[in-house]
């Protein structure tokens, strides 16, 4: 048996895969660099280092279940001008989740509030904190089973566990007496404890239309405003963009003018011959 078979067998039983995979290159750089014996190994176990932690990268966004990955830099400040570009930087500097504080973003959809979101998410998960990702209704609809069930109490704690809980699209579908009073509760167990990222394509003011109630809506707002930011997008859908680039939609310039009833056309300017005009 040679060395490198021998190494390559003590790796395995080692586990470390990474190295296994590697073992050849390594040898080879050293044997090009020569590098000292200290030097060497670091080399090693920056590879086995980096392996692990890109796994447990892996494994951490899976258990936050985010819809996709998406990053800051794929983000189009320049198509949403109304976003305050320091307010973002300041958000990934990711202090709102040492301070326990919460991330609003609300606007139309398509403008980008998600995207944000699920970066803020990766954020954090790449500083080693937690994150877990539900959309507004998936959530209320999973308290809502585990309360007729009788299990609720345990339920909940699936979405206090995580340094950073996402709740996407609030305010697309209204919330019954039961659900409204659950997303009350999860908002008072997580307050001053650990950071919401919501959005919503609805004002504060129209949240009282969301839960039914507008005392259970101040109430909630009360607990997610007191240490939060709110991120208030104004702009065109990306997705909207993105079909006028593919020349599925017309672009606002090229619109068509406006059809003029033949009646509002002077008899002076149909050569008075009362000619139907064609639209353009």
């Amino acid at each position: 048996m040679t060395v490198i078979d021998r190494l390559q067998e003590s790796l395995r039983a080692l586990s470390l895969t990474a190295v296994e995979s590697r073992l050849e290159n390594l040898l080879e750089q050293a044997a090009k660099n020569e590098p000292s014996y200290g030097d060497f190994l670091l080399d090693v176990l920056t590879v086995d280092v980096e392996a692990r932690r890109q796994r447990y990268l892996k494994t951490r966004l899976q258990l936050a279940h985010l819809p996709y990955s998406k990053n800051f830099e794929q983000f189009d400040f320049g198509f949403q001008p109304s976003i305050d570009e320091r307010q973002i930087r300041e958000l990934r500097t990711l202090r709102f989740l040492h301070e326990a504080s919460n991330v609003i973003l609300l606007g139309p959809p398509g403008v980008g509030k998600t995207h944000l979101a699920v970066a803020l998410a990766e954020a954090a998960i790449r500083a080693g904190q937690p994150a877990y990702f539900k959309t507004a209704h998936e959530l209320v609809a999973d308290l809502g089973k585990a309360y007729r069930e009788g299990r609720l109490d345990r339920q909940l704690r699936v979405y206090l566990a995580p340094k950073v809980l996402i709740i996407d699209e609030m305010g697309y579908l209204p919330m019954d007496e039961l659900g409204a009073t659950i997303f009350f509760q999860l908002v008072s167990a997580r307050y001053e404890r650990g950071s919401i990222i919501l959005t919503s394509n609805k004002s504060y003011g129209d949240w009282g239309s969301v839960f039914g109630d507008p005392i259970i809506a101040t109430a909630i707002l009360d607990r997610l405003l007191h240490h939060s930011t709110t991120i208030n997008i104004r702009g065109e859908s990306y997705r909207l963009k993105d079909r006028r680039r593919a020349g599925l939609l017309p672009r606002p310039d090229d619109q068509p003018p406006p059809l003029v009833e033949p009646a509002a056309i002077p008899a002076a300017a149909s050569g008075g011959r009362g000619k139907r005009s064609r639209s353009l």
